[in-house]
């Protein structure tokens, strides 16, 4: 691909976790498969230290910065879906022309996801209706006992 279509991008990726090793391995890990991404390249890359939580005893947060180049702006889509940066800046280039079906892709891509969230969000409300009928029911069953 062209070097002049290449997209580079800055990104940050936070997590929260114990033990304090586990979190900064966790980036490790997220930071390796990133890279892994068809058409993602990291180029730099810093974990900072975990610190811990203030109110929250023996749990630890941290990010890290990362720098991609990307192939194109699909990739840089499918990271933020798939990461959830909490942050994404795209370094160059200034202007980004997309043709038809460059668009059609990353429309679809977004779409794709947003599909998989609410299919999720679907069976975690009809679970919870299930979990709060039987709780009714054992709820209504334990007051005839006492009766």
């Amino acid at each position: 691909m062209d070097e002049m279509k290449k997209i580079r991008a800055a990104l940050i990726v936070e997590v929260v976790g114990r033990p304090k090793e586990h979190v900064t391995q966790t980036l490790e890990d997220i930071t390796k498969k990133m890279g892994e991404e068809k058409g993602v390249e990291i180029k730099e890359k810093t974990i900072h230290d975990p610190v811990e939580l203030k109110d929250h005893k023996d749990l630890y947060t941290t990010y890290v910065e990362i720098e991609v180049e990307l192939e194109g702006i699909l990739q840089l889509v499918v990271l933020m879906f798939k990461y959830m940066p909490s942050h994404l800046e795209v370094i160059s280039p200034e202007k980004i022309a997309l043709s038809n079906n460059e668009w059609g892709d990353i429309l679809t891509a977004i779409t794709r996801n947003l599909h998989q969230y609410d299919e999720v969000t679907r069976v975690l409300q009809n679970e919870k209706f299930i979990l709060e009928k039987k709780l009714k029911e054992f709820l209504g069953k334990k007051e005839e006992k006492k009766d």
